[in-house]
């Protein structure tokens, strides 16, 4: 066999390999298109689609850093440090009931190393007006919350609720699981449930809120009503709680009436004065009632808006009850918002 034979041969073999090669050749799979992250403007700034389906995502949250003071206010020290760093997801979308809304907030509280704890400041879900799962009160909103104190134990429970919103005039009730940590009233221990209901109205500059709490458990009633009014560059708030004896929605006092001025300065600065007086502090020896004795704090906010998303707040109180130590307490804070 001469040279030219072999490699006509040779070409006549890669010919048939080829052929054989191209007939059983594999076709790569397209890729999937890639689903971007698509904005949703229905709810507001900040939603975005969850890829693949029609709901609605939102994240946010805060990092919140403060130096706290008061006498012997972390063991034998009158200053302590404290940070929080807390994260909200929130998810709606379209249905035949309306907009269903699912709310889970994560809080991590530290106060130094060691000191730390993980928990679910919130999780409910809520349609047409009904609210179910752990969530805060109307027992939590007050004023400002820095001067007045017009809620007393945790503000945040398992509850159900249905609130009825018809332009400025709301209505509402709730049902709340009370079994939080509560010693106040001699002989009790956690209690078993609450009902609460607020009703509040809107017209122009004026804004007022009456809500009332009953505890099965002490079968007591507390009674708070609060009343806004922008009042020149600020607004005014005046509030007063009564209660008929210690329960878990309001235990400080019989009475109380509290005030505060909130006066914007301008863009970045506000300061907020505020006084309240505390009437009949002491339980009677069953804790069927109050007796006895009265007490005021007084004192003033800062807050200053360093830059977008960042903000400060100094705030300094001072407290006096009858045949009892006075004192200052107060704290400074940093946080950023996303």
């Amino acid at each position: 066999m001469n040279i030219r034979t072999i490699l006509f041969a040779s070409v006549a073999a890669l010919a048939a390999a080829s052929g054989a090669r191209a007939a059983d050749a594999i076709v790569a799979a397209e890729p999937e298109p890639v689903e971007y992250v698509r904005v949703c403007d229905a709810y507001g700034t900040g939603y975005f689609y969850i890829p693949g389906t029609e709901t609605c995502l939102s994240i946010g949250g805060y990092i919140r850093t403060e130096v706290r003071f008061g006498e012997q206010i972390s063991g034998d020290s009158d200053v302590n440090f404290w940070t929080r760093g807390q994260v909200t997801f929130q998810t709606k979308n379209d249905t035949e009931y309306g907009t269903l809304t699912g709310v889970i907030t994560l809080r991590y509280n530290a106060d130094n190393a060691s000191d730390q704890e993980a928990l679910l400041d919130e999780g409910y879900l809520d349609i047409a007006g009904f609210r179910a799962g752990k969530l805060y009160s109307w027992w939590d909103d007050d004023m400002s919350g820095e001067t007045d104190t017009l809620a007393s134990n945790e503000t945040t429970h398992n509850s159900i609720r249905y609130q009825y919103e018809n332009g400025a005039f709301a209505a509402g009730i709730s049902v709340d699981e009370l079994e939080e940590d509560y010693a106040t009233k001699p002989g009790e221990g956690p209690n078993n449930f609450g009902v609460a209901g607020q009703v509040s109205y809107k017209a122009g500059a004026i804004s007022a809120y009456l809500l009332a709490g009953y505890d099965t458990d002490t079968s007591e009633v507390a009674v708070r009503g609060i009343v806004y009014a922008d009042i020149g560059p600020g607004t005014l708030g005046i509030a007063g709680v009564w209660a008929s004896g210690a329960n878990y929605y309001y235990e400080e006092s019989e009475w109380t009436i509290a005030a505060e001025y909130a006066l914007k300065v301008n863009d970045k600065w506000s300061v907020t004065p505020g006084f309240q007086y505390f009437e009949n502090i002491a339980l009677e020896a069953d804790g069927n009632g109050f007796t006895g004795g009265s007490a005021y704090t007084t004192g003033v906010t800062i807050d200053y808006q360093i830059v977008e998303d960042l903000r400060s707040k100094l705030s300094v109180q001072y407290h006096d009850e009858d045949e009892g130590d006075d004192e200052v307490f107060g704290f400074l804070r940093f946080q950023r918002d996303f």
